[in-house]
């Protein structure tokens, strides 16, 4: 571990989570493709199977390892725990990591005094691309834990995706729906994840488009009384 960034312990966070953020964005990919393998693959071809459990082990001790680091790195302890809870509940949950473009959110609520309409942007566009892996990921475990139950309308994985989709833009027409326990949960969870998504996009656009009058109107000349 001698290439740790050293310095005050907050720089070092920061440098590290500079540091890790591509490789963990790769492996979030991984986690998902070898998820998706385990998932759809039929149970005959173990090879395949057993491949995208290994792609899941590895990247979730990835994930530890760097929950680990960082929970070193910031000097706070056990507080780290409560005070970084939504990155100890997407350990626990690595499906649910795409949320992390909460933070993204929150950096343009911060920056206020010098507001960035490229990072508004970037915010609209993550939390487009999260919504996509956040859908996929819950269309993946509604459908292992849906087929093969008895009375689900979820039979194939495309019908995982529809409900994904009409659950993700809160449109829900009821055709397919989850009925093992288990499913139920993920679909509140999604349900929740899309409101949340949706009001990211929506607040990130209409700060833009507030930004965007704000300039038009300091360029234009007063009126006449």
């Amino acid at each position: 571990m001698s290439d740790l960034p050293t310095g005050p312990v907050p720089d070092r966070l920061r440098r590290w989570e500079l540091y890790a953020e591509v490789p963990l964005l790769l492996a979030s990919l991984l986690f998902l493709a070898g998820y998706a393998l385990f998932v759809l693959t039929d149970h005959d071809a173990r090879l395949w199977r057993d491949l995208g459990l290994t792609l899941v082990c590895a990247t979730w001790a990835l994930f530890v390892v760097d929950y680990g680091v960082r929970l070193h790195l910031s000097g706070l302890g056990p507080r780290f725990v409560p005070t970084h809870g939504l990155d100890t509940v997407v350990l626990l949950l690595p499906l649910l990591r795409p949320l992390r473009v909460v933070r993204l959110y929150t950096a343009v609520q911060t920056r206020r005094d010098r507001p960035r309409l490229s990072l508004y942007a970037r915010v609209m566009a993550y939390a487009g691309v999260t919504a996509v892996l956040l859908g996929f990921s819950a269309a993946l475990a509604v459908y292992q834990q849906e087929r093969g139950a008895p009375g689900t309308s979820i039979r194939t994985f495309g019908d995982s995706a529809w409900w994904a989709c009409t659950t993700l833009t809160t449109v829900g027409y009821g055709d397919a729906v989850p009925v093992t326990p288990v499913g139920r949960i993920i679909a509140a969870g999604l349900m929740a994840c899309g409101l949340a998504l949706l009001g990211a996009v929506t607040g990130s656009f209409s700060s833009w488009l507030l930004q965007v009058f704000r300039r038009e109107d300091e360029k234009e000349p007063p009126g006449d009384v």
